[in-house]
């Protein structure tokens, strides 16, 4: 998918998507290891950035 056109997903839709809790992704979002964006007080995802991170093998550095 053009990540340009792709929507952004909320960190509950990450989390999910991962099958971790909700903390686990705020923590990622605490260490800048998971690629987001904060639009307003909300954090935003791109799945393709998301689905790059976990591939480059990053989220399983702590």
């Amino acid at each position: 998918m053009d990540s340009t056109n792709e929507r952004w997903s909320s960190l509950e839709e990450v989390a999910e998507y991962l099958g971790v809790n909700k903390d686990t992704v705020r923590n990622w979002i605490k260490k800048q290891s998971i690629p987001a964006c904060k639009i307003g007080k909300l954090w935003k995802f791109k799945l393709s950035e998301i689905d790059e991170w976990v591939k480059s093998g990053k989220s399983a550095l702590d």
